[in-house]
């Protein structure tokens, strides 16, 4: 008797591969945790609704400090979709599932200079996407729109502006947008940031690891602004930038910026 091995209650499998922030901690824990909740507090939303990887490569830890660890997160509406670099003994039941082979990125740290490190967005890799299209989605929260993988493509244009809690993620190459970046929204490149408006949102370039990604903008006037995973909130910017055409670049894991005439 022949089975039929495909009818209309099979079930459809697809891989995606998704943009989540990599955050690595160092212990110990509660200190970490307090330079998070001063990101937090000056980039209000900035964790909401977005998918966290927890990197714990090098972490001298127990399963018991893990959990606490998780917990913790968990107050601060850090959502931990995965984690990676952990022995297998430390995932235990109820925990977020260990993950590799995510692509490779430049190492960061979170300090306390004005200039902070902090953990930039990864394409983690579970397997390849497929089906999406370029765009921007708005929602309350930012939600972020996965493109498909074409190394052929170098750059994303967006031809209107950016509004509050829309997010554009293109980790393929540069974004430009003809319009401002409104307060609440975000764009998140692998390459450069090209705004030709006033950029009052967050911007972060080269966010798989190019520390030669820079960020021009009409009008400078941002919550937050990254390159390679060092950023710098509005707080720490020079008043003499804001409301003015400005470049910024990396050297040296600091960021400088200046006019542009």
């Amino acid at each position: 008797m022949t089975k039929v091995l495909t009818d209309a209650r099979s079930i459809r499998i697809k891989g995606r591969s998704f943009l989540a922030v990599v955050l690595s901690p160092d212990l110990p824990f509660e200190d970490w945790l307090g330079r998070l909740d001063d990101l937090a507090s000056r980039s209000a939303g900035f964790f909401l609704g977005r998918p966290v990887v927890l990197d714990l490569s090098g972490l001298d830890i127990d399963r018991a400090q893990l959990k606490d660890f998780l917990e913790e997160l968990a107050k601060r509406n850090v959502s931990v979709m995965g984690v990676e670099g952990a022995r297998p003994s430390l995932i235990g039941p109820g925990m977020p599932p260990a993950l590799k082979g995510g692509r490779a990125s430049s190492d960061v740290d979170v300090s306390e200079v004005p200039a902070t490190v902090t953990a930039a967005p990864q394409a983690t890799e579970d397997q390849k996407a497929d089906d999406e299209q370029p765009g921007v989605t708005p929602a309350q929260a930012p939600q972020p729109m996965i493109m498909e993988s074409r190394p052929q493509l170098q750059s994303l244009m967006i031809r209107e502006p950016v509004r509050s809690g829309q997010s554009v993620i293109f980790p393929e190459g540069d974004i430009t947008v003809i319009g401002s970046v409104a307060s609440g929204a975000e764009v998140i490149a692998g390459g450069s940031i090209h705004i030709y408006g006033a950029l009052r949102g967050r911007a972060l370039a080269g966010s798989l690891g190019n520390a030669a990604a820079r960020i021009f903008c009409r009008k400078m006037e941002a919550e937050l602004i990254a390159i390679d995973g060092v950023y710098k909130m509005a707080d720490d910017m020079p008043e003499t930038l804001r409301g003015h055409p400005v470049q910024l670049w990396l050297e040296d894991d600091a960021i400088m910026a200046e006019k542009i005439n």
